[in-house]
């Protein structure tokens, strides 16, 4: 059974494949944060080396060791290095030496099943070393091998390493998919599940977290806080702000990505409640604090600060200096009631 939701048309790309017996010996997985790609690619090992008839059963030794992280020939590369192995130094970067050993492993035949699949998540997050060394790999298939590279910033990937990847993309879910989804899972209330369907931007892997811990939530309320401090603030405080982010986007991308995409949320929420469209709101739970925000700002500066951070976004994704960038937008904010 596949553990995958939602994402019916790439699931049914890989069944074809795994009936025809004709898969591509790599992958790219391109979607936003938490929407579902590791889970497709642990699916898809799982597929690979289920020992049932119809794979993958998720029941035999198998797929619960794959389940586990404990499968000899699944590994998983990330900034923590691989999570089959005893290195977990905290790292900036995927490193040359990470891919090497990829390179090592797949030259050896398989241990204990019938494939050998090598799972590199955050794949933009590879040095450039290790790019090419990787794409070396790459352009030499052997057998019984699968690559999948696991990204939500393909732009920042070589064209080449994408060129040789059979590319699934995994679009955000509905609300409805994902709030079905958390009731079937998790033991939820009504209410509950609705609004963390809203606040999950059709990411289930965020929704799922915040069911069963409250931590997600926390981080959201102290950015939010953060956010209403700035808007608040003078410019000095903005420019030490936009300092913060910059130092945090050289350790890590993802999170400062994430805090910009909460702020583009709050204002897209500002702007319906300005409009009269308070109903199709996000951030169902602040509703009280949005309606006494929309006074201070006409629709064209919260139009005009919408399209300030994603156009941030867009430049932080091509390179740009961050703290550039981050100083632009946060002197681009009007103040509250100026």
């Amino acid at each position: 059974m596949w553990e995958t939701v939602g994402q019916e048309k790439a699931v049914s790309l890989l069944q074809c494949s795994l009936e025809r017996q004709a898969l591509a010996h790599a992958y790219l997985f391109v979607g936003p944060p938490h929407v579902g790609k590791m889970t497709l690619a642990l699916d898809l090992a799982r597929a690979l080396n289920c020992e049932a008839p119809e794979p993958p059963c998720g029941q035999c030794p198998s797929c619960r060791k794959i389940a586990d992280g404990k499968h000899a020939d699944v590994q998983v590369i990330d900034l923590a290095g691989s999570r089959n192995s005893i290195e977990s130094k905290p790292q900036t970067e995927i490193g040359i030496d990470q891919i090497r050993a990829v390179q090592h492993s797949a030259s050896l035949p398989p241990f204990e099943g019938r494939f050998k699949v090598f799972i590199i998540d955050g794949a933009e997050l590879m040095s450039h070393e290790a790019a090419n060394c990787l794409l070396k790999t790459l352009e030499e298939p052997t057998g019984r091998v699968i690559f999948i590279l696991l990204t939500a910033g393909e732009r920042l990937l070589p064209a080449t390493i994408i060129s040789r990847c059979q590319r699934l993309e995994l679009p955000p879910l509905s609300v409805a998919e994902v709030g079905t989804a958390l009731s079937s899972r998790c033991n939820l209330e009504t209410a509950r599940a609705g609004l963390l369907a809203k606040l999950s931007n059709g990411c289930l892997g965020w929704a799922l977290s915040a069911a069963v811990d409250d931590s997600p939530l926390k981080q959201r309320a102290e950015r939010l806080e953060r956010l209403l401090q700035v808007i608040d603030g003078d410019r000095g405080e903005r420019l030490d702000y936009a300092l913060q982010l910059a130092t945090q986007f050289t350790q890590n991308r993802a999170a400062v990505n994430e805090i910009l995409e909460l702020w583009l949320r709050w204002w897209r929420d500002l702007l319906l409640v300005k409009a009269g469209c308070g109903g199709l709101i996000t951030n169902t739970d602040l509703k009280d604090t949005l309606t006494g925000r929309a006074g201070d700002y006409s629709l064209s500066e919260i139009r005009d600060f919408i399209a300030g951070i994603q156009a941030a976004l867009v430049q932080l994704k091509q390179n740009a200096n961050p703290q550039l960038v981050l100083e632009v937008l946060m002197l681009s904010l009007s103040r509250r009631g100026g």
